[in-house]
């Protein structure tokens, strides 16, 4: 229990100052996107005013995102385990604080893949989760196999992931963004397969971290179920 109230502490500390950097960020972007230039920048490095809408929106979306494991275990009285929960928003302000803000994408060109292996881990982690809370439920009466819950996680976390492709592309649309990396720095439009790579390249991630940890599940499953068949 006493490791357990430090690990509570760390974690309310770490959502702390992730969270004033997320709001630091916040009203960061709405000032400088009254002092940047319109249209396409055409030097490196030089942000233009829809930088700054998307750095705000994903910054204001970070901190709300922030609380959803809190929320949840409130809502539907579920336990997360807190290293997910350090994951989670370590997570958060690698992709938004230090990934679009501070230019990590840019930067590091292996910070993208990281991520996105990071990520999907979590998500397939998440997806046990869910399988766990559904057969708590006494009214479903749900009995399922170790291969039926790894393959529901994987196909879980390789969704979300989809799905956040597809809002990457819509932002990209609607707030001429790069969040798909379709475009290099200095605004020259890719073409063909190179315009697709970022996109790809993280659905194949996705599925590969996702895999990783599906299968570790799976075979801790298949253990768990053999000592209590073994016990019986």
């Amino acid at each position: 229990m006493k490791t357990d109230r430090k690990s509570d502490k760390g974690k309310n500390v770490l959502l702390t100052i992730v969270l004033f950097f997320l709001i630091a960020s916040t009203f960061y972007a709405i000032y400088m996107f009254f002092q940047a230039p319109s249209g396409s920048s055409e030097h490196e490095g030089v942000r233009m005013k829809s930088d700054y809408v998307v750095m705000a929106l994903q910054s204001i979306i970070g901190g709300v995102m922030i609380f959803l494991p809190i929320k949840l275990q409130d809502k539907f009285d579920i336990y997360i385990p807190n290293i997910i929960e350090i994951i989670y928003i370590i997570f958060l302000f690698a992709a938004i604080y230090l990934g679009e803000i501070q230019n990590f994408y840019y930067i590091f060109p292996f910070w993208d893949t990281l991520l996105h292996f990071l990520s999907a881990g979590m998500l397939g982690a998440t997806g046990f989760l869910l399988v766990n809370l559904l057969t708590g439920i006494e009214k479903l009466n749900l009995r399922l196999s170790p291969s039926f819950v790894s393959f529901f996680a994987f196909c879980f976390a390789v969704m979300v992931g989809a799905i956040w492709e597809i809002i990457e592309f819509l932002g990209d649309g609607i707030m001429d963004g790069n969040m798909q990396k379709y475009k290099t720095y200095e605004g020259t439009v890719l073409l063909g397969r190179v315009a697709l790579k970022d996109t790809m390249q993280d659905l194949i991630v996705d599925s590969l971290g996702s895999l990783f940890i599906v299968l570790l599940g799976y075979f801790y499953l298949k253990r768990k179920s053999k000592s209590k068949s073994n016990l019986t």
